[in-house]
């Protein structure tokens, strides 16, 4: 790949995860999320997975999510979840479930301000829209992520020396069902060196590891038993 591509894969997979998580999901053909609703509980996971990395937030005894530091982080989704998580304690399960609609606009929102997607102005004397429409003016940067973490699943280099970022969007695709960037033969052929990935994410938080490890389950029972994701 010439190292304008490598440059632009670099930028992905160094933004913040919740951001990764939905240039992963973005297909970028039909210029729309794969699945909006999968989309969501992806998010979730992903920024819990930021914050857990940050060591703003811990994992209890009884494996519920603990806040170590509500200091703001200088950005408006984190800093909004810190505050979520700081209400009750729950487990990494519940809060993936929880406000995904109200996390996957405000992540919209972000990547509208750092120009990586325009989003259509509300039409006030139109019908009520269940959401604002995307764009993707450039989609290098989601295409060469989407390649990257295929690649990661796919590779044989050893998972210790991944990054977090990388093993931590690696294991969102894998057990979050992207078509777009992995097969269901792709997550068969390598299921071990996914439960390496996902593992990573035990690190710091088991019950986000196993929460992350039933993704798809949970996507199906919170939907009425609706499947999808290949």
């Amino acid at each position: 790949m010439a190292g304008g591509g490598v440059r632009r894969i670099v930028g992905a997979m160094s933004r913040r995860l919740h951001l990764a998580a939905y240039l992963l999901a973005f297909d970028t053909r039909a210029q729309s999320l794969q699945d909006r609703t999968r989309a969501g509980f992806l998010l979730r996971a992903a920024a819990l997975a930021e914050l857990a990395h940050r060591g703003a937030v811990v994992e209890d005894g009884a494996g519920r999510v603990a806040v170590v530091s509500a200091d703001p982080v200088g950005d408006g989704v984190l800093d909004a979840l810190v505050t979520e998580l700081a209400g009750r304690p729950r487990t990494w399960k519940a809060w993936i479930r929880r406000d995904r609609d109200a996390t996957l606009e405000a992540v919209e929102e972000q990547l509208a301000v750092l120009g990586i997607m325009t989003m259509a102005d509300r039409n006030p004397y139109g019908p009520v829209a269940p959401h604002r429409t995307v764009t993707m003016d450039d989609p290098r940067e989601a295409l060469d992520l989407q390649v990257r973490v295929a690649e990661l699943v796919r590779g044989g280099e050893p998972v210790a020396g991944a990054p977090y970022a990388d093993a931590a969007l690696a294991a969102l695709a894998a057990h979050g069902h992207l078509r777009l960037v992995l097969t269901r033969h792709d997550r068969k052929a390598h299921a071990d060196r996914i439960t390496a990935l996902t593992g990573r994410l035990a690190d710091r938080a088991p019950g986000l590891a196993k929460a992350v490890s039933g993704l798809n389950l949970t996507m199906i029972a919170a939907q009425g038993g609706a499947g999808g994701g290949g």
